[in-house]
């Protein structure tokens, strides 16, 4: 195994095939995934929606090898959102992904500085 480096990357997609139980259930959480709460990335996975009930996001947290690149943590965060989407039971059509290496990121720090 080599280097570790951890990805933050997002899930987008649209809802597909909703059942009018499956729109009940999230419109009966949709407080929960439509705000600051929504935004996080987690390992698990964040679920942010809004009552329109069109689109959705899905935020990850992935550590994998960094010589995988983002495009491996890409594949690892769209197989969690399948798989979550799946086990609540709600439909949804293609599913893109961006990722941002936190490791290779570069902080613009010039606001800090003293003067």
């Amino acid at each position: 195994m080599g280097t570790q480096h951890t990805y933050r990357v997002i899930v987008r997609g649209a809802w597909e095939g909703l059942t009018e139980a499956g729109r009940a259930a999230l419109l009966a959480a949709v407080d929960e995934h439509d705000g600051l709460a929504a935004i996080r990335f987690t390992e698990e996975g964040s679920l942010a929606y809004d009552r329109a009930l069109r689109r959705f996001t899905y935020r990850f947290v992935v550590v994998s090898d960094a010589a995988d690149g983002e495009e491996m943590a890409e594949v690892i965060a769209e197989d969690r959102a399948r798989a979550a989407l799946a086990a609540l039971g709600h439909g949804h059509g293609e599913l893109k992904c961006s990722a941002t290496d936190m490791d290779t990121m570069k902080i613009n720090d010039k606001g800090r500085r003293k003067r």
